[in-house]
């Protein structure tokens, strides 16, 4: 669910209610993640029938909320109802192992364009990990990944002469095991990379205007991994451990082709099995899925 609001109220007709609390969120049930409101905390309520609601500045998009009572009435005890506002939230989850990558295949007919969007959440434990990568035969690339619990981008697009390339880093503590959101928007030259609520912007190198244009028609974008030409499930950095969330390049949805075994996408695994259809397989077995799932998730709007 994506949580855009609160309420909470007292104990009905009594003196118990709660002046102060923490929001925490969570995606399992057991790593908790503070809400940042203000100083931290949330306002309540000064008596037990009044409705006390806050807009959170920035959804939230999780499966626990937990409220944490701070202060509650002198004369009473802590006294709590809580009311959710939200929206439904459709969500296609790859759990990658760190032995596995998914490549995407540009179409041939594809037009050269003054803007490139890719867009995705993560969550992992490790520190480590590359997310996505591309790179042609005119010294053009592509990278994002996980360094030091941090995020690095690097983009080049196409300079011949020059071995410098761009590089910069958002982010901290991203092996937190939370759901990270990333950006990165591409206009001409100019490109934003957005982490979490963090942007910054920069120009690329390189004498092309578009990912699609510059590559050869073959051209992949993998995911989860740098697979090594020539040599398949062989891999040329550590691979991403953890899962991402609703991976999209400009406009498509990568994760759901995979789902749906469409030919421009397949998989790379150091493992002879099959990266995509794991999920059910395990579901009937009452067992987590080892490698890629896709999850749509439907909730209610309001509990």
């Amino acid at each position: 669910m994506e949580v855009t609001a609160v309420a909470t109220q007292g104990r009905y007709d009594s003196s118990d209610w709660v002046s102060s609390y923490l929001l925490l969120y969570s995606d399992t049930g057991r790593a908790w993640k503070q809400y940042r409101h203000e100083d931290g905390r949330f306002a309540g309520n000064v008596n037990s029938e009044a409705v006390v609601q806050h807009k959170l500045s920035h959804s939230v998009r999780t499966r626990f909320l937990r409220f944490i009572p701070l202060d509650w009435n002198p004369s009473g005890w802590l006294g709590l109802r809580v009311e959710v506002y939200g929206c439904s939230y459709k969500s296609y989850v790859a759990d990658f192992d760190g032995r596995s990558s998914l490549l995407y295949r540009f179409n041939q007919k594809s037009m050269s364009t003054v803007k490139d969007v890719i867009s995705l959440r993560f969550k992992s434990r490790q520190a480590e990990g590359v997310l996505l990568h591309g790179e042609g035969q005119r010294g053009d690339y592509i990278t994002l990944e996980l360094h030091r619990a941090k995020l690095a981008l690097y983009l080049n697009l196409g300079e011949k002469f020059s071995s410098s390339r761009v590089a910069v880093t958002l982010g901290s503590l991203l092996d937190d095991q939370h759901w990270h959101s990333v950006l990165i928007e591409r206009f001409n030259r100019q490109v934003n990379l957005t982490v979490d609520s963090h942007t910054q912007h920069f120009r690329t190198k390189g004498e092309g205007d578009s990912l699609e244009n510059i590559m050869d028609c073959n051209f992949f974008l993998s995911f989860g991994g740098i697979p090594l030409p020539g040599k398949p499930g062989t891999f040329l950095r550590k691979n991403f451990h953890g899962c991402i969330e609703n991976l999209y390049y400009n406009g498509i949805n990568i994760i759901d082709l995979a789902k749906r075994r469409k030919p421009q996408i397949y998989s790379v695994v150091r493992a002879f099995y099959s990266l995509i259809f794991m999920h059910q397989n395990f579901q009937h077995q009452g067992q987590r899925p080892g490698v890629l799932s896709t999850t749509p998730s439907h909730q209610e709007s309001k509990s």
